[in-house]
């Protein structure tokens, strides 16, 4: 059963016993029509090798295989196995249950190329997409269903209020590609928020970017403060003339490659 409407997910739900839980973050897709969007949109191919968080009924799972693609996917929740053995029936699915954030992900996929399909849990969402931007080199785009808001961060640019480390981070790691808004009512059960489904494709990453993404987490973190204030115990004050930034400048202000340059003057400083 690739297509699973409303009706069919709360069938399935009710014969095996179970109800959502908020705990995993867990809103099941039901519009047969979003997931060929969000499929389309990762442009995926036979022979593609998809990772996939968060199996849940296994609807996007049964049409990223029915695509030809080899699809490795997670699923944290035990009580899903009886639901995914029956959409799932006969398709190449290497089906994990696992935490994901407990899992070593550039260990498991080893080699090759992966792109991250996904309606991402919203417990984990930004994080898991950080780690991997930065960790997970083998993943070269993502098409991630998350909240809008969270959309919103990953797209931001500098002085904005959604503008953060998420932004910055794909500021250094991606290119943000498409995006479109996804309605409560395609789920089940419907979130009290509102989604999005965005695309990233990965670039080259830049030298000192885990020296950057630290200062960028530390500016962050005080994000009212300006930078030689949050960033007093870090960086050396002739650091700043160097990279050419004004230290009375809040983080905000700053585009990735700030941070960069700020990394190397860092480093420069210390000789």
């Amino acid at each position: 059963m690739s297509h699973q409407s409303r009706r069919h997910i709360v069938e399935m739900l009710d014969r095996h016993g179970l109800l959502p839980r908020k705990a995993y973050g867990q809103h099941f897709l039901a519009d047969p029509n979003l997931i060929d969007k969000v499929v389309a949109l990762a442009g995926v191919r036979p022979g593609d090798s998809i990772l996939e968080v968060g199996a849940g009924t296994g609807a996007l799972t049964a049409a990223l295989a029915a695509r030809g693609a080899t699809v490795v996917a997670y699923e944290i929740d035990e009580r899903m196995r009886p639901i995914l053995a029956e959409t799932l029936e006969g398709l190449a699915v290497d089906l994990r249950f696992a935490d994901i954030m407990d899992v070593d992900l550039g260990a498991q996929l080893g080699g090759g190329e992966w792109k991250l399909v996904a309606n991402l849990p919203y417990n984990v969402g930004t994080p898991l997409l950080l780690d991997i931007l930065l960790e997970v080199p083998a993943v070269n785009m993502a098409v991630v269903m998350v909240q809008k808001e969270v959309a919103d961060r990953l797209a931001a640019q500098p002085g904005s209020a959604d503008y953060g480390l998420p932004s910055v981070v794909v500021g250094l790691t991606a290119t943000v590609g498409e995006r479109f808004p996804v309605p409560p009512q395609v789920f089940v059960p419907a979130p009290q928020v509102a989604s999005a489904v965005v695309r990233l494709d990965r670039v080259p990453a830049p030298d000192r970017l885990e020296e950057a993404v630290a200062l960028a987490r530390t500016a962050f973190g005080q994000r009212r403060k300006m930078l030689r204030r949050s960033l007093a115990d870090v960086v050396p004050k002739d650091a700043y003339a160097a990279a050419g930034i004004d230290p009375e400048t809040r983080p905000e202000r700053l585009v990735g490659a700030d941070f960069i340059t700020l990394a190397k003057a860092v480093e420069n400083a210390r000789g």
